[in-house]
């Protein structure tokens, strides 16, 4: 994957601690650390789109159509 250079604007207290993970030996500069964080933050989206599509639902509607479900199976189920 090509790289390429861009300008950022962050906190001084954000740069503060990039500059102690760089001492700290966590990551060889300020550019590995962003990028890891940049990283990091796009997985987490990806990851989280179902989260993201479950709170589009309407929990009262979903409740119903659970409840309307079990109601109609219960009677179909075998006795234990």
């Amino acid at each position: 994957m090509g790289k390429a250079k861009i300008a950022i604007t962050l906190d001084e207290d954000f740069i503060g601690e990039l500059d102690r993970l760089v001492g700290e030996h966590v990551y060889q500069n300020r550019s590995q650390a962003i990028q890891d964080a940049v990283s990091e933050k796009l997985t987490k989206m990806k990851s989280s789109r179902l989260s993201i599509e479950c709170a589009k639902l309407e929990p009262e509607f979903e409740k119903s159509m659970a409840e309307e479900g079990l109601a109609e199976d219960a009677s179909q189920w075998p006795k234990y």
